[in-house]
């Protein structure tokens, strides 16, 4: 064999490896609910771009045909979930790695017409557990499918089922597995939360009204603090604790907001939880944990009105919070000291919008198609590259970004984006 074609031989050998092993990382990537496994919205990647080509990173494929809505993605076991408006019904579709359809599944009536306005669509982010994916839309529908084949196993509409009724912009929480348990929270005069037995739909149990609120936008959590597991969500009005193994309610405290939309996920650490909330209303608290045997209570440490964080979500990183304001603060990139609630750094970057973590980098995302890579640091937003997505979706950018398996995972409207943040 001559130099050059055993060098080409090499050379063709290094890309299958390399080809394989980004195959294989993306088969075996994990990010099976909401804001991930840790509830941080944190990925396990590491090896990813520090920059990004003019024009953003390689786009691998782009997936079309997922119907109307702001549903993230959720991945595991070499398949991705998302859920949109598709003829009249609330559907789930899962893909492939390639971006391929294998099945889809209606979930109830679409929320769309008069009482959707502008914003008709789904909402919630799938949340698989091992061979099973559950979906709840909007509209309170809740199914429980086979992962690989999309068999339904079981199905209940919560709102139905425990009393309650729908919200002005419809339910948005992505269901939470705890062992053998989901939880949700249909809200209302009858119960908060509810435990299911996730095989069956059967009630566990269910906790007390916290004082007849309806749901939140937002999507439960789990912390544990002192040996006490409590499931942290956010109701129309209030931050609510519940007993994760008895349904016991802990807490009710009062966090009111224009509009009633609390829709930030509550971030817990250390004993610690911060809630947000938009429209320069109430802003970022963060509230003290106490627990004495298997009852809780909070206590505010600090209130930064100026982090009004709408539905992006904010991270916590290294001692800081990052995320955007939304009315308070004119839609600004914030930084904010985790232990005294000081405002570090306020800037435009890509505009209002979500964010990710991924590699010790933050990925933003506006609500008019604009990404950025930022370097987190407390004493400047360091944009270090930005594109803009492709045109043909319709909406904003609501669905918040995902980054797994060495890909970047983007959704507007119909199209769901995918590429390659891989460093070289």
């Amino acid at each position: 064999m001559s130099s050059l074609a055993r060098w080409s031989f090499l050379a063709l050998a290094a890309f299958a490896l390399t080809a394989g092993s980004f195959c294989m990382a993306a088969q075996q990537a994990s990010w099976p609910r909401f804001h991930g496994p840790k509830y941080d919205n944190i990925s396990p990647d590491r090896g990813l771009l520090k920059e990004w080509p003019d024009g953003g990173p390689k786009l691998l494929w782009t997936a079309k045909g997922l119907g109307e809505g702001y549903s993230g993605v959720s991945v595991a076991d070499g398949m991705i979930y998302t859920s949109g408006n598709l003829d009249g019904q609330s559907t789930i579709f899962a893909l492939d790695m390639q971006g391929n359809i294998r099945w889809k599944k209606p979930n109830g009536r679409a929320w769309d017409g008069p009482e959707a306005g502008s914003y008709a669509g789904t909402r919630s982010t799938p949340t698989i557990d091992g061979p099973r994916v559950y979906d709840e839309s909007p509209r309170g529908d809740l199914s429980c499918f086979d992962a690989k084949t999309g068999r339904r196993i079981w199905e209940m509409n919560i709102l139905n089922q425990f009393r309650s009724r729908n919200i002005k912009w419809a339910l948005a929480e992505s269901v939470l597995i705890d062992g053998n348990h989901l939880i949700c929270c249909p809200g209302g005069p009858e119960t908060a939360v509810v435990a299911l037995d996730k095989m069956t739909g059967k009630t566990v149990w269910k906790s007390p009204s916290a004082d007849g609120d309806l749901a939140g936008y937002a999507s439960p959590r789990l912390a544990e603090y002192k040996g006490l597991r409590m499931v942290l969500t956010m109701t129309q009005e209030a931050l609510i604790g519940v007993n994760a193994d008895s349904g016991d309610l802990l807490f009710r405290y009062l966090h009111p907001t224009k509009y009633k939309v609390n829709a930030t996920m509550p971030l817990y650490h250390d004993g610690h939880i911060v809630i947000s909330s938009g429209y320069a209303t109430t802003g970022t608290e963060k509230l003290k944990l106490d627990v004495q045997g298997k009852k809780a209570s909070v206590s505010k440490v600090w209130h930064c009105p100026k982090l009004d964080n709408h539905h992006g979500g904010i991270i916590l990183l290294d001692g800081y919070l990052y995320g955007s304001a939304h009315e308070a603060n004119r839609g600004r990139w914030m930084c904010v000291n985790w232990k005294s609630g000081q405002v570090e750094y306020s800037d435009r970057g890509v505009g209002k919008g979500s964010l990710t973590c991924a590699d010790g980098m933050l990925y933003t995302m506006s609500e008019k198609r604009d990404v950025g890579l930022v370097e987190p640091t407390p004493t400047d937003h360091r944009l270090v590259s930005r594109f803009k997505l492709p045109s043909g979706g319709e909406g904003p950018t609501w669905a918040h970004p995902v980054v797994i398996g060495g890909r970047l995972y983007l959704r507007h409207g119909e199209f769901l984006y995918c590429y390659d943040v891989r460093g070289r």
